[in-house]
């Protein structure tokens, strides 16, 4: 029930939201509701905190559960709330699944675990026992090039068995895993990738991708993988190449690069929290160019928004 319900909002283009700080270091509230706000606006299915984007690891747990919070909040049934809940630890990883059950998140995403490098057998058993924790529907997360252990495809396959495991984001880039997944996989799984492979891992046969440009021009994002969805390739193609070079720019700093991209458009401040420093001058620069550029690119598209606020 739970596979089948997400075929209506595990789709489309899902912001990874950042979590904004104030000058203090303190959570910026109102910003991230700015945020959480301007995707319900531009009409995604659902929102994802606490994850790669959202520095999940520099969050004690009574500001990630006010994170989570404050999205529900501002979601208010309009759209799904996905909450990052993994760890490298097991009993931390359904501690912080449980948080997200109480806080009201409607599933939530879990990372392979990083850094201690286990077994496929130690992260079948690791993500059973998050599954046995919530009865919430869960996103598994494969990103070795974080987490230095890759989810082995015949290990996601044995927990995409599980009807409580709705769908993968792939952060692999590996379009070629998306055909093998898709003949293997239950039907209704869902195969999410990122914005640098967003056109290629829909044609392939994914169903959308987790977005740190959605955060920046979440209608362009939004206009391209609905034209994937609708077979319009040369029209997927062409917002993908105006997009490229933002997409590029924001994710070779993450998330500093996307809090600095946000700053210039006046909707969060562009701190972030040691170990991660804020952009240099020629990283300023770059995103800068990016933005400028998809801007005087969008002053002339008909029907789709400048980013600039």
């Amino acid at each position: 029930m739970q596979r089948e319900a997400a075929r209506g909002w595990l789709a489309g283009a899902i912001a990874d939201i950042p979590t904004p700080f104030d000058r203090s270091g303190a959570l910026d509230i109102a910003a991230l509701a700015r945020l959480c706000e301007r995707q319900i606006e531009a009409g995604a299915s659902a929102i994802l905190v606490c994850e790669t984007a959202g520095e999940a690891s520099t969050l004690t747990a009574a500001e990630r559960e006010a994170v989570i919070r404050t999205a529900v909040t501002v979601a208010c049934n309009r759209i799904h709330v996905i909450a990052g809940a993994g760890s490298n630890s097991t009993l931390q990883a359904v501690q912080n699944t449980r948080q997200a059950a109480a806080a009201g998140a409607d599933a939530i995403m879990s990372v392979v675990p990083y850094y201690n490098r286990p077994t496929a057998e130690g992260i079948y058993a690791h993500f059973r026992a998050v599954g046995d924790a919530t009865a919430l529907p869960i996103i598994l997360h494969d990103c070795p090039a974080r987490t230095g252990r890759g989810l082995p495809d015949e290990t996601l396959i044995r927990l995409a068995q599980w009807a409580q495991f709705i769908g993968l984001r792939d952060s692999t880039g590996d379009i070629a895993r998306v055909v093998h997944l898709r003949a293997r996989v239950p039907l209704g799984f869902r195969l999410l990738g990122d914005d640098l492979t967003a056109v290629a891992y829909a044609a392939a046969g994914g169903d959308g991708c987790f977005s740190l440009a959605a955060n920046i021009a979440p209608q362009l994002c939004n206009a391209l993988l609905e034209s994937c969805r609708r077979g319009r390739w040369r029209t997927a193609r062409r917002l993908h190449q105006q997009l490229l070079q933002l997409s590029e720019a924001t994710s070779r700093e993450l998330p500093a690069a996307l809090k600095y991209a946000l700053s210039l458009q006046g909707l969060a401040m562009p701190h972030v929290r040691l170990p991660l420093t804020e952009l240099d001058q020629p990283a300023q620069a770059m995103v800068a160019q990016a933005m400028a550029e998809l801007n005087a690119w969008l002053a002339t598209a008909p029907g789709i928004p400048a980013c600039q606020s």
